[in-house]
């Protein structure tokens, strides 16, 4: 049924590459298997939710992660499938595969058909696992959004123009400051983590296999220089800093009270005050006054027959009210200057003084080697 199929071939690597990569899709520590849609639907081999047939309506096919539709309560997808749906004379089925972008790289690679037109949660890492597996790209540079101008400078991570922010998450220290009886305080700076007295107090996730953990990795990068990382998280070693697989599993240790410090986000305090958490064990902590940016994208598949409907739906979620739900359901901090955000967020969520990240040229040049060197000298030591 599905209308083109990518005539392109595998890079070096080809799709046995894909097979080192850990998690599936970007990360898979907070994303979890869904499809948005009504119980009138089926699900196909990839998790996607397939309309009625013979519908005259044209239909745009959405690939994003689980997490992005399967609560509809909370989960942006259905909130945006229905407002779309009310203004546009077109309808949206979501894809949701359980490998995420990599079962798209897969498909290119083998020239199989890709059944999607547009994908919604692209981060840099993901981008540059499809530079290195396919000789051509898997996404078009997007051109003709009217809202294109109002996302902010310092989030934008491809050169090329295919991916377009929607929204931002920045990381930093959560900390507890009831722990062991009331008054602790997290340090101030990278430096400050290694004083005796916060021994064994923090929780970090493996960069190499945690989004969280690769984004605290590269703040440390950022702070202590190519020649100085790995001795500084020598230091965080010998200071008994605790490394888990990934930031489920970190937070909950965190939240039954193993350690006073967890790295995670800066919008906590949201997520928190709507749970109805006593925000004193939610404090935040930007060290040397930083956070780390990881923004998230949405792209064009290249030779989708719905270009036109591909470009109003994503000008669509450059909306600012759209932006201000997404961040809202997201609990993210949108990507345009003009999101409308509700004061509740506005007072709950931090911004870091100063947001930090690596370009995709220096990602992609050196980040198999950073984080393997990590790997080598923390792990297998």
């Amino acid at each position: 049924m599905r209308r083109r199929s990518f005539l392109t071939t595998a890079g070096a690597g080809g799709v046995a590459a894909l097979t080192g990569c850990l998690g599936g899709g970007s990360d898979g520590e907070t994303r979890t298997d869904g499809a948005g849609g009504t119980t009138a639907e089926r699900t196909d081999t990839a998790g996607a939710t397939t309309g009625t047939a013979g519908s005259e309506t044209p239909e745009l096919v959405v690939a994003t992660y689980g997490a992005f539709v399967d609560a509809p309560s909370t989960s942006p997808g259905p909130w945006l499938k229905d407002r779309f749906e009310s203004e546009f004379d077109a309808t949206i089925r979501y894809e949701t595969p359980d490998s995420e972008v990599n079962y798209y790289i897969e498909r290119a690679s083998r020239g199989v058909d890709i059944p999607a037109d547009v994908y919604v949660g692209l981060d840099v890492n993901m981008l540059i696992r499809i530079d290195e597996n396919l000789d051509s790209g898997l996404f078009a540079p997007v051109d003709g959004l009217s809202r294109r101008d109002d996302v902010k400078e310092s989030l934008e991570f491809d050169p090329r123009g295919r991916a377009v922010p929607y929204d931002t998450g920045y990381i930093c220290l959560v900390f507890d400051e009831t722990f062991d009886g009331g008054g602790f305080t997290a340090p101030k700076t990278f430096d400050g983590l290694l004083e005796d007295q916060f021994a064994g107090d923090l929780l970090v996730q493996n960069p190499v296999s945690s989004a969280t953990g690769k984004a605290f990795l590269l703040h440390t990068i950022k702070a202590k220089g190519e020649d100085g990382y790995l001795d500084y998280w020598t230091d965080l070693r010998e200071n008994d800093v605790r490394v888990v697989e990934d930031w489920s599993t970190s937070y909950a240790a965190y939240s039954n009270g193993e350690a006073p410090m967890v790295v995670s986000y800066s919008t906590d305090q949201v997520y928190a005050n709507e749970s109805g958490e006593d925000l004193a064990k939610h404090q935040l902590r930007f060290l040397n006054d930083q956070g780390y940016a990881n923004p998230e994208g949405m792209a064009m598949f290249e030779g989708t027959d719905r270009p036109e409907v591909a470009r109003q739906f994503m000008d669509f979620v450059l909306r600012p009210e759209v932006q201000a739900e997404i961040a809202v359901r997201n609990v993210q901090y949108p990507a345009t200057t003009t999101a409308e955000l509700p004061e509740s967020f506005a007072k709950y969520a931090q911004a870091p003084p100063e947001a930090v990240t690596f370009t995709y040229d220096a990602l992609q040049a050196n980040l198999s080697e950073w984080t393997s060197a990590w790997e080598r000298q923390f792990v297998g030591n």
